[in-house]
């Protein structure tokens, strides 16, 4: 067993857990936060994607013991205190950017990270941004008019 300390979605933990636990089965098995979910477990999909240190990662490829002493922020850890959603999260929902829901956790968090650095993209570079994240829903069209949305750019409906 290895101790680690964590912060997640705002909130210190400190925990002993086994070297191979992954990051994923920490924050769902451990801690309960179950809005970021599994996917494929192979880093394939995304839909485990998460904020670790101010940058997105496949939670499903990262041990819980390389967020040690780090900071994590998971979808549920988005909205503000009164649970009042992003821009982001809001511009999923009204551009009915999900259908199933599954990827939605994963793609919002990786969106969020392409905003971040590129605050302004163009679809292309939505779509290019997003890559690592699969969807089996929506064809991706109204998830990448969410973005550009959320980015401020007007977008078709």
């Amino acid at each position: 067993m290895t101790r680690i300390s964590v912060k997640v979605d705002g909130t210190r933990y400190e925990d002993e857990v086994e070297p191979r636990l992954l990051l994923i089965h920490y924050l769902r098995d451990r801690l309960g936060l179950t809005g970021t979910p599994i996917g494929c477990d192979t880093s394939n999909c995304g839909a485990c994607t998460v904020d670790l240190d101010g940058g997105s990662v496949k939670s499903c490829s990262v041990l819980a013991v390389q967020a040690d002493g780090g900071e994590v922020t998971t979808v549920q850890g988005l909205a503000d205190a009164n649970g009042e959603w992003t821009g982001l999260q809001r511009a999923f929902h009204e551009r009915h950017a999900l259908q199933c829901g599954y990827c939605t956790p994963g793609m919002i968090m990786a969106a969020r990270d392409l905003l971040r650095d590129n605050p302004s993209p163009t679809a292309d570079e939505v779509r290019q941004g997003l890559e690592g994240n699969l969807c089996r829903c929506t064809g991706y069209q109204n998830i990448v008019r969410a973005v550009l949305a959320a980015s401020g750019q007007e977008v078709g409906t």
